[in-house]
């Protein structure tokens, strides 16, 4: 039988990766915080420039992750995430965005193109475009058309699953690509658990509409079921249930294995989610 979710590794480098969405011709890989070169937290593969980590060790880290799963990292594809629900459409001019830096500028001679602003959910029909998206205990939702070959990355941390990212996701699919939501393939990847997501009542009346996936802990607290709601909110926007699959894997309790930024109290390297339709070898570097 098939596992929902599996560990693979290639010269070091540890992900995760969905073998449905292999299957139907794209690529997944959900980073570990294994090997890395990282100097925020030694040691850590942190694939995110906005933390403050060193961002030459971040390029080395991103090239050696690109080599391992088979993209070109030149291409790699990021946006600013700010918590919110703003979908971006990934053109041909914007392939390439925050590869190498944040902000437009120039690098090592070069002129580099920063990250696109202000965003938290990529889409793409664009073959050999790996989105990459940067999570540590947000919940990150992966969409793939195998008819179409459109696909999309969200990141959803609560406020982005209050405000239905995963829902406008869907709808900007079927927008711009003429996706049919039932042909979508979906997966929840790791992030924090409903074994360990503790919130307030500013949260859960954020989210009236969910009600059944708030555990009450007493004195206005809960355990709240983040898989749970985004699977709900893909339902709703028309992915069938059996196309959808979660990883089931808790960020806060494999600390070890993944980014958390509860557990590591902010003092955290991001994992990077990478969704890519393979359409020609690659052998790509970031120069």
């Amino acid at each position: 039988m098939e596992q929902d979710f599996v560990l693979q590794m290639q010269d070091g480098i540890w992900w995760g990766t969905f073998p449905r969405f292999a299957g139907a011709g794209f690529l997944t890989a959900c980073s570990c915080r294994l090997h890395g070169s990282g100097t925020l937290v030694p040691g850590t593969l942190n694939l995110a420039l906005h933390v403050g980590d060193d961002p030459d060790r971040v390029r080395a880290d991103r090239q050696r992750f690109a080599n391992a799963i088979g993209v070109d990292a030149a291409r790699f594809t990021t946006c600013a995430q700010v918590h919110g629900s703003r979908v971006e459409v990934v053109t041909a001019d914007k392939v390439g965005s925050g590869a190498l830096a944040l902000q437009d500028g120039v690098l090592d001679g070069r002129p580099v193109r920063g990250t696109l602003a202000e965003t938290d959910a990529l889409i793409t029909d664009l073959p050999d475009v790996p989105l990459l998206l940067f999570y540590a205990d947000c919940t990150p939702v992966l969409l793939a058309d195998p008819v179409t070959g459109a696909m999309g990355l969200a990141h959803a941390g609560w406020r982005g699953t209050a405000a239905e990212i995963a829902k406008k996701t869907v709808a900007a699919l079927v927008e711009h690509f003429a996706v049919r939501p039932e042909n979508l393939l979906a997966a929840i990847g790791p992030s924090i658990g409903p074994c360990c997501y503790e919130v307030d009542d500013g949260v859960r009346d954020r989210m009236p509409g969910y009600m059944e996936f708030f555990r009450s802990r007493g004195n206005g607290r809960y355990l709240l079921d983040l898989w749970g709601v985004n699977r709900r909110q893909l339902e709703e926007a028309g992915v069938p249930a059996a196309r959808i699959v979660t990883a089931g894997v808790c960020t806060e309790d494999n600390h070890e294995l993944f980014c958390s930024y509860r557990f590591e109290k902010g003092k955290t390297g991001r994992m990077g989610v990478c969704l890519c339709r393979p359409g020609f070898a690659k052998s790509g570097k970031i120069e």
